[in-house]
């Protein structure tokens, strides 16, 4: 047994990691009226908790559950103060173990990594496979269907148990996936290969800093697939949107059906049918909010309206005094932040003159 893989549970639990998780957790949310509450018995509040998790009758609370649209409609489902801090604690314990193990090319929830990286690293790739931006290339872009939705928890479970053995931590990592579920329709894959029962429990919460984690577990298994197995060379993956790079439009083709079968009968996921699409790179590749050219990239035009729209609604509520200067301005720098990564100067005369 390695020695990452010994006393897990009791590098989570501990009073030093709990207290370095509620600092990483409070950043950002010092003014909300449930971390105040909770700061101002802190001290009770994290040894209660550790006595509770050390003596194994820690349950994990209910959900609250709200919309948000960024730009898509979104369900966030939010656990109570005390149960977030424990989900940061078990991330900053779990993270560094199972981070080591994802490919370079994956970009989401990462140290070092993002949205910005994931796009510089395209353009990258489509340099060297273009030669220089002298031949013209394809790529497949993918986005598996609803996918926290979709995550089968048994199987996640089994992914997570294969690099821990620590028999306390998974109970705990259990009561942590087991706390949600998302009613969807039993397995349809192959449950043989994982000997899995026919009805399963799915979904994770969009609002759990642990399913950003456990979110790219599960999907390190078709990044190695991928990877390893169909040997595709020019491979990127933020969350669960992915691109491939290639010579031609057939060979692309060709691998959407292995891709769909391993994520059906692997993962009891598939790919968005509407979402599946094969462009030249000279028309553009769209990827994360912006279009990748060659030698050049821009935004992509929905996000240029919704920046537009969101600037002029932050303008109005400015001029009625629903909002300060400095928050006005925060926003501003904000929008005129994401411009510096791409060809933004038109749009960014607008918004300044607004």
């Amino acid at each position: 047994m390695k020695n990452e893989n010994l006393k897990i549970f009791e590098e989570i639990i501990s009073l030093e990691n709990l207290f370095l998780a509620w600092r990483e957790f409070r950043r950002g949310k010092s003014k909300k009226p449930d971390v105040i509450e909770f700061e101002y018995n802190l001290e009770d509040n994290l040894f209660e908790l550790h006595q509770e998790l050390k003596s194994g009758v820690w349950r994990h609370s209910h959900y609250t559950a709200f919309n948000v649209r960024d730009p898509k409609l979104r369900r966030i489902h939010k656990a109570c103060v005390r149960d977030r801090v424990l989900h940061h604690a078990v991330f900053r314990v779990l993270y560094p173990i199972f981070d080591k193990s994802f490919i370079f090319d994956s970009y989401s929830c990462r140290l070092e990594k993002g949205t910005h990286r994931a796009v510089n690293r395209l353009e990258q790739f489509c340099r060297q496979s273009s030669h220089n931006n002298h031949q013209n290339i394809v790529a497949l872009k993918c986005d598996v269907r609803r996918f926290f939705d979709s995550i089968d928890q048994d199987i996640l479970l089994l992914f997570i148990k294969n690099k821990i053995h620590d028999g306390k931590a998974i109970r705990l990592i259990a009561k942590i996936i087991r706390s949600f579920e998302y009613g969807l329709p039993a397995y349809a894959g192959d449950s043989s290969a994982y000997g899995l029962r026919m009805t399963q429990r799915m979904g994770l919460p969009l609002g759990n800093v642990t399913s950003q984690l456990f979110a790219n577990i599960y999907l390190n298994e078709l990044d190695q697939f991928v990877k390893h197995n169909l040997k595709v060379k020019h491979y990127l993956r933020y969350c669960d949107d992915f691109v491939i790079l290639g010579e031609d439009k057939r060979r692309l083709r060709e691998l959407i059906l292995p891709v769909s079968d391993f994520l059906r009968t692997r993962l009891n996921l598939s790919l968005h049918s509407d979402k599946i699409i094969i462009r030249k790179y000279h028309q553009g590749i769209d990827f994360l909010g912006y279009v990748v050219l060659p030698r050049y990239r821009v935004l992509r035009t929905k996000t240029k309206r919704r920046i537009l729209k969101k600037i002029k609604a932050k303008s109005r509520d400015f001029k009625k005094k629903l909002i300060s200067e400095k928050s006005f301005n925060q926003s501003l720098e904000s929008y005129l932040g994401i411009l510096t990564h791409c060809c933004g100067y038109k749009i960014g005369q607008k918004i300044k003159n607004l």
